[in-house]
């Protein structure tokens, strides 16, 4: 890690990003942020006991199809990129940065001309992906419209990994499968090997 003062984390939903990074941030004592502050596109289509789902989103993901979706969200990290560069860069040469987020597409960060960063993609199977949407939206208990939300969130983050992970693959970055067996210190261990 010497000279690295920003550690980006990039992946798909529900692969564990912000836990990771807050555990990397934690053992190299740098700040941790999530591109989600930035602009958020639109969120997560279910419930939870703190936050209902608007309209907008609902309708967002019950009308448009997967590419569409995927299509959608790409543009908007695209517009969210210098916004990203221009939190990058002012932590280069100053406190250290922990940034993760589904917004670090890999061929923005293998183009950034920012010195002193290192990037880590977190992958997943379907299987846990699925299985880690289900549990937040307490798929069980959701009604046939609510879970229609959730599959299609779930369609879009798969085809969102496929699309990364072949970016990734291409380009020759680093990328760590989290597993589902993986604790939290595992994977923050993977991340600093790779990022070193």
């Amino acid at each position: 890690m010497r000279g690295v003062r920003v550690v980006m984390i990039g992946g798909t939903s529900n692969t564990g990003k912000s836990t990771v990074a807050g555990a990397v941030a934690g053992r190299l004592g740098f700040e941790h942020r999530s591109t989600d502050l930035l602009a958020r596109h639109p969120g997560r289509p279910w419930r939870t006991p703190e936050w209902e789902v608007p309209p907008h989103v609902a309708e967002h993901y019950a009308t448009l199809g997967v590419d569409e979706l995927i299509d959608s969200v790409l543009a908007h990290y695209e517009r969210l990129w210098p916004r990203i560069e221009d939190l990058v860069q002012a932590h280069a040469a100053g406190p250290g940065l922990v940034l993760e987020g589904s917004a670090l597409w890999p061929e923005r960060v293998a183009t950034s001309a920012v010195p002193h960063t290192a990037a880590v993609w977190l992958t997943a199977g379907e299987d846990v992906v699925r299985a880690r949407i289900r549990t937040a939206g307490r798929y069980d208990e959701a009604t046939d419209e609510e879970r229609f939300l959730m599959d299609k969130f779930l369609a879009r983050s798969v085809r969102y990994q496929e699309l990364m992970v072949a970016a990734v693959d291409r380009l020759g970055l680093a990328r760590v499968d989290v597993g589902k067996d993986m604790s939290v210190s595992e994977v923050a261990d993977a991340v600093l090997a790779q990022a070193s």
